[in-house]
């Protein structure tokens, strides 16, 4: 067959799959641009003829959140408003002054200073009140307007009227250089005698305990850090907690799991408009040495489960605790407006490295499977009030109050003044058996449960509940911090 006769069939031949695409692919534009038309319609009418003006762009983000209201609880629009402290949550990372507040009776109260930030540098100390920022009173005003206040680039300067606790009649003016704070979330279970994190729980039998509250773009980096640590120290077990974790990055939590696996599967993820992705450990650099339990609960949920299921599946680790929240899902987050607001929308689901499903459906029930639930043997679940207990109890724990400096002296005592007293002290000490059991586990795998004879070994006293005794009697003794 002649060449040119060759060409102008091929030619026939694309414009017919052409025009019969085109065929397929009108009846579907026509439907979107009729439900388009619907939308404007009805945005329309409510703007012109409701009893009441509206706010056009509120209307609108209420439109997109009906929308997404319909997929899952897990896909959500993240305003203008919410944005940046979102992108701050993912990346562990924002300019500001270093310090944790609350809002009580309209008055705002530092709960912590962060260490090494310009709040603790300048001797802001736990409990102090916040009467004004940059000479405007802050009194009343919304705590998520407080922080916008707050918070800056890096090196700018705010000005903070503060009550020095025990509340000075006069409060004192100081002005703070904004820094890079960086989110912890690599924390352990008490802080030593400088207020950094002590990883080492149990000296005795070498036990460091780690506990990750999120998972952002720094963790897996802090995370190594204190491990190197703690293997210069001679850490023989670990317990890593991610109890109460919510989750964050799918990259974070990879790059946790591939710490202590050193090959195999990590997780796999699968969407509806990709192929599955399959996410494998590496070799290099690998802690497997050493025995660890990972402690999760009711509210471990999503990278915490991506963390304890490869663990687990790959024999790592014991999981001790409560079966997990059940998050199987993954969320893009999709910038819009430039970057002033985006969509975190639901685009892929992920399983466990046994292929097993995590997620929990709402037909979901008891008998299903779904979550990451402990090892035989290793069910450990909190009453209510335990896990009230718990949170009194860490509270207190993570404080730090703070350190001496010029705006101490300024308001005339030394640092030491008596911790404003919140009611809600316990009559006995809070008992984490949870992680009692975690413990117990990781000095039988160490030969340190059983004496010679064979009889129980008096069980370790934990330098955490040690430290705790002493504290609490020297601030009995000397009415101190």
């Amino acid at each position: 067959m002649p060449q040119k006769n060759v060409v102008s069939l091929l030619l026939v031949a694309v414009i017919a799959v052409f025009c019969w695409q085109a065929a397929q692919s009108a009846p579907r534009e026509d439907q979107d641009a009729e439900l388009y038309r619907l939308f404007v319609d009805a945005f329309e009418h409510v703007d012109r003829n409701y009893v009441k003006g509206v706010d056009r762009r509120k209307l609108m983000e209420a439109a997109i959140n009906g929308m997404l209201g319909e997929l899952d609880p897990y896909s959500n629009f993240i305003d203008q408003s919410h944005y940046r402290q979102f992108d701050r949550q993912t990346s562990g990372q924002f300019g500001g002054i270093g310090i944790q507040i609350s809002e009580k009776d309209g008055i705002l109260t530092v709960i912590s200073p962060l260490v090494g930030t310009p709040a603790y540098e300048a001797g802001v100390l736990a409990g102090d009140r916040i009467l004004e920022v940059n000479g405007e009173s802050i009194r009343g005003m919304p705590l998520r307007d407080v922080v916008s206040r707050l918070t800056g680039p890096e090196g700018t300067d705010v000005t903070l009227s503060i009550q020095h606790r025990p509340y000075d009649k006069e409060p004192k003016e100081v002005t703070l250089k904004r820094a890079i704070i960086n989110i912890e979330s690599v924390l352990g279970d008490s802080h030593d005698k400088n207020d950094a994190w002590d990883f080492m729980l149990d000296d005795d039998n070498k036990i460091a305990y780690i506990r990750l509250n999120a998972f952002t773009k720094q963790t897996a980096e802090d995370l190594t850090e204190a491990l190197k640590e703690l293997e210069a120290e001679g850490m023989k077990g670990l317990v890593l907690d991610l109890r109460y974790n919510p989750g964050g990055l799918l990259e974070s939590a990879i790059q946790i799991s591939d710490l202590f696996v050193d090959e195999g599967k990590i997780v796999s993820t699968k969407g509806r408009n990709t192929i599955e992705r399959k996410f494998f450990a590496k070799k290099d650099g690998t802690l497997d040495e050493f025995p660890m339990v990972v402690l999760v609960n009711s509210s471990s949920a999503s990278a915490s489960e991506i963390v304890a299921a490869c663990l687990q599946d790959h024999q790592r680790a014991i999981v001790v605790g409560e079966r997990t929240w059940g998050k199987g899902s993954v969320q893009n987050v999709i910038e819009l407006e430039g970057g002033k607001s985006a969509l975190k929308l639901t685009t892929a689901s992920y399983r466990r490295p046994n292929g097993k499903n995590i997620h929990r459906f709402p037909d979901s029930d008891e008998e299903d499977e779904w979550g990451v639930s402990p090892n035989d043997g290793f069910l450990v679940e909190f009453s209510p009030e335990e896990h009230r207990s718990y949170f009194r109890d860490r509270q207190k724990r993570d404080r730090v109050l703070g350190k001496r400096s010029e705006l101490i002296k300024a308001n005339g005592d030394d640092g030491n003044a008596k911790e404003e007293d919140n009611g809600d002290d316990e009559a006995k000490p809070f008992e984490d058996r949870q992680l009692k059991k975690a413990l117990s586990y990781i000095r039988e795998q160490l030969g340190e449960e059983k004496g010679k004879d064979g009889a129980p070994k008096e069980e370790a006293t934990d330098k955490a509940d040690t430290e705790k005794k002493d504290a609490e009697a020297t601030a009995d003794a000397a009415e101190t911090d």
